[in-house]
């Protein structure tokens, strides 16, 4: 069995504004979205606060416990409460972009992988035909990467 998949508001948020909200799914579904995720998603009063409710595999659950240590950190709600039900359901494999996030992942061994990272193995699974074009995609709908990064990334999959 696979490991339980959560995500944050940024790779749904994204992803449903550059149209390919489907990328997603690469990593397995059901995707779990915690209630705090889905408010912030919804917030935003776009296309991509409807996508929780069109899409059957983005199951929404209610956040987990608490972690002091996660509350520590000081992140956002929808990040805290990833890290949180990720903990709670190891080995889970959080969809973040986050960088504090990211580092507080490691600390609590959960899995990540971020917006950028699924648009490489969108490449390397021949589902798109170019990741630049599609990181220029999700640039416009609002992802922010640095410019080094994007370059880094893109050098993985040959482009």
């Amino acid at each position: 069995m696979a490991d339980p998949l959560v995500v944050d508001a940024s790779p749904l948020i994204a992803l449903t504004r550059a149209g390919k909200i489907q990328l997603l799914s690469l990593l397995g579904t059901p995707i779990h979205v915690p209630e705090s995720v889905r408010a912030e998603v919804q917030a935003h009063l776009d296309e991509a606060a409807s996508i929780l409710d069109t899409v059957s595999w983005l199951h929404t659950v209610p956040d987990a416990e608490k972690l002091p240590l996660v509350r520590s950190w000081d992140l956002g709600a929808g990040e805290s409460a990833v890290l949180e039900w990720a903990h709670a359901h190891q080995p889970a494999h959080a969809i973040m972009d986050d960088y504090a996030a990211r580092k507080l992942a490691a600390v609590l061994a959960v899995r990540v992988t971020g917006t950028l990272g699924i648009a490489l193995l969108a490449k390397r699974r021949g589902v798109i035909p170019s990741a630049r074009a599609l990181v220029e995609d999700l640039l416009q709908a609002g992802l922010y990467l640095s410019e080094p990064l994007i370059e880094q990334a893109l050098q993985l999959v040959g482009e």
